[in-house]
């Protein structure tokens, strides 16, 4: 049995708390300290969670050398400045979703993890779950027959105006939030878009809060989803064949972990599975990693091909045309 990762999380992100209710599950995972801008809400946070050690910067926790691995819930623009330090300190570094809308970014990231023996991973806790492992298992079965069309959608209302995800300066938008989620899954079963088309609707501070993408992939699979803020909750996943299609229960958050298949002309058929934590299964899989097992479900190639996709999307919905992938931006 190997010793427990020794995490330190940077910032007290409302998002921690499904984190560390996940590491609360596993033996793997031993969280040690928490750093904050602000030492009084780091030590409360310390506090809540029972961390042992709390500090008022985040350069000061990277600075502890018992802490291993990094987790990283900054806004998105911050995502990249602080991978890199922690890496540059040594850490392994977990970073929440999505890592960066520039694909050059990620490349150097994950350079710069690889030159020094590090792990790096951007946080999809949803491709650890065993609903999503099923999904892929089932469509790559040919069951529903050659793959079609996939539909998918995540939204939530907000209008808060000191959310940070309505900063346009933080990389706010419903696409870096949520929209990445059913970009991630098409890309997951349909590999790399070839060519997309998106439209967007802007709010008052100038970050989309609706945003709807078309993605075509090579042997003529589409691609169709929609995020916003300036929706109720949703969430789905749709992948259809052409002898059948499958819907996701609950595809981002697995609470109520489903596949439903109906075959042309028969009646739909429910698995239903039981039910998981996917922030469990993810620190479980990162700390394998770590312990140099080579079984990480999401790495460079992943990152690079969502942080290119993301930025072919807002070239589309800020063009209005089509953006074939592999083409320069202007």
């Amino acid at each position: 049995m190997t010793d427990p990762v020794r995490w330190g999380i940077l910032s007290t992100a409302l998002i921690n708390a499904k984190v560390l209710r996940g590491a609360a599950l596993t033996t793997d995972v031993s969280v040690v300290a928490v750093g904050s801008r602000d030492g009084d809400r780091s030590r409360e946070f310390a506090r809540q969670w029972n961390i042992p050690r709390a500090y008022g910067s985040y350069d000061e926790m990277l600075a502890d050398p018992d802490v291993e691995a990094v987790y990283i819930p900054l806004p998105n623009s911050m995502h990249h400045t602080w991978t890199m330090r922690s890496l540059a300190a040594g850490k392994h570094v977990l970073c929440e979703k999505p890592y960066s809308r520039h694909p050059a970014e990620v490349t150097a990231a994950f350079d710069e993890a690889a030159r020094r023996g590090l792990v790096l991973s951007e946080a999809f806790m949803f491709r650890y779950h065993p609903q999503t492992k099923a999904l892929v298992k089932l469509v790559k079965s040919g069951q529903l027959g050659r793959l079609r069309l996939i539909s998918g959608a995540f939204s939530g209302p907000t209008d808060n105006p000191s959310d940070v995800r309505l900063d346009p300066g933080l990389d706010g938008g419903s696409l870096m939030d949520v929209g990445v989620y059913p970009l991630s899954a098409s890309r997951l079963l349909a590999g790399e878009p070839i060519a997309v088309t998106a439209q967007q609707v802007t709010g008052a501070t100038g970050v989309d809060v609706g945003f709807a993408a078309t993605l075509r992939f090579d042997d003529d699979v589409l691609a169709h989803f929609d995020s916003g803020f300036h929706l109720p909750d949703r969430s789905y996943l749709e992948v259809v064949g052409d002898r059948g299609r499958v819907e996701v229960s609950d595809p981002w958050h697995g609470q109520q972990p489903a596949l439903t298949v109906t075959m042309q002309g028969a009646e739909p058929v429910r698995t239903e599975f039981d039910p998981a934590n996917p922030y469990q299964l993810e620190l479980e899989q990162f700390e394998r990693a770590v312990r140099g097992e080579p079984n990480q479900l999401l790495g460079r190639a992943d990152a690079e091909g969502q942080a290119t996709a993301i930025e072919a999307l807002y070239r589309a919905a800020d063009s209005g045309a089509t953006v074939r992938l592999g083409e320069p931006s202007r």
